[in-house]
C-alpha cells in the first residue's frame, strides 16, 4: 500500500539514481550507477556561474566489474556535473577498489580506500547500493551454479556409497540466509527453500502480566 497522502508541499530537490546489472559476454558482470541531483529553482554557483532549474548539480557515474564470486575486478568513476571544478579529479581514485570482495566488510573497505579526501561523497554513497544490486544481478546465476554443485555432490555421494569413499561435503551456506526478516533461518521462506539450513522457530517471549488483570484475579480469589 502507498504512503499516506501528504500535506500541501513544494518540490525543492530531486535525486535520481539508476542502478543496473549486466552480464558480459566474457563471463564477468558490470554493475553501473548513475546519480543526478537537480533543483526546482536556480542559484548562483562559484564554479559554474549559475545553475538553472532542472540543470544537474551533480551528475556522476560508477561502474563495478565483478566476477561470479563478487570479487571486484575493476572500478571506473566519472563526474559529468559537479559543484566545483576540482571535483572530477577524485574519480580516478576509485580504481583502487579493484581487489575488494562484495560481502561483509565491503563498506568499511571502501571507506579505507576512497574515504575522506581520497574520494567523493556522492560516488562513495552509490557503492553500498551497488553492492545490493550486485547480489540481485548475480542471484539467478549463482543459484544455478549452486544447484549444479548440489547435483554433482549428490552424484558423488551416491558413487561414494558404492565405492566406499566418503560422501561429498554439503553445499555452501546461502548468501541470503539471515540477511533480512524474510530470509531469517527460523522463518517459513528458508524452511521451504533451504530446509537443510532452517532452524526451528523461536518460541515467543512471555509477555509481562498486566498489573490490573493480576490484581483483579487476586481479588476474585479472595
Amino acid at each position: 500500500m502507498p504512503l499516506s497522502p501528504p500535506v500541501a508541499r513544494e518540490l525543492l530537490h530531486l535525486r535520481d539514481i539508476a542502478l543496473k546489472g549486466y552480464q558480459r559476454e566474457d563471463g564477468l558482470f558490470d554493475i553501473e550507477a548513475h546519480l543526478v541531483d537537480t533543483k526546482t529553482y536556480g542559484f548562483p554557483s562559484e564554479h559554474r556561474g549559475r545553475v538553472e532549474p532542472g540543470e544537474p548539480l551533480h551528475g556522476m557515474w560508477v561502474r563495478l566489474t565483478i566476477d561470479m564470486d563478487m570479487n571486484v575486478i575493476a572500478c571506473e568513476a566519472a563526474s559529468d556535473f559537479t559543484p566545483f571544478a576540482i571535483c572530477p579529479q577524485a574519480a580516478p581514485n576509485f580504481a583502487a577498489l579493484a581487489g575488494l570482495k562484495i560481502g561483509p566488510g565491503f563498506n568499511k573497505a571502501v571507506q579505507e580506500r576512497v574515504g575522506g579526501v581520497k574520494g567523493c561523497t556522492h560516488l562513495r554513497e552509490l557503492l553500498a547500493q551497488m553492492a545490493t544490486v550486485a547480489f540481485q544481478t548475480l542471484y539467478p546465476v549463482r543459484a544455478r551454479r549452486e544447484a549444479e554443485e548440489r547435483r554433482a555432490a549428490s552424484a558423488a555421494a551416491a558413487a561414494g556409497t558404492v565405492s566406499g569413499e566418503p560422501p561429498a561435503s554439503p553445499g555452501r551456506r546461502p548468501a541470503l540466509l539471515d540477511s533480512c526478516y524474510a530470509y531469517r533461518a527460523d522463518g517459513p521462506v528458508v524452511a521451504r527453500r533451504w530446509p537443510e539450513w532452517a532452524r526451528p522457530p523461536q518460541p515467543a517471549e512471555p509477555q509481562p502480566a498486566d498489573p490490573a488483570v493480576s490484581s483483579a484475579g487476586a481479588a476474585a480469589k479472595v
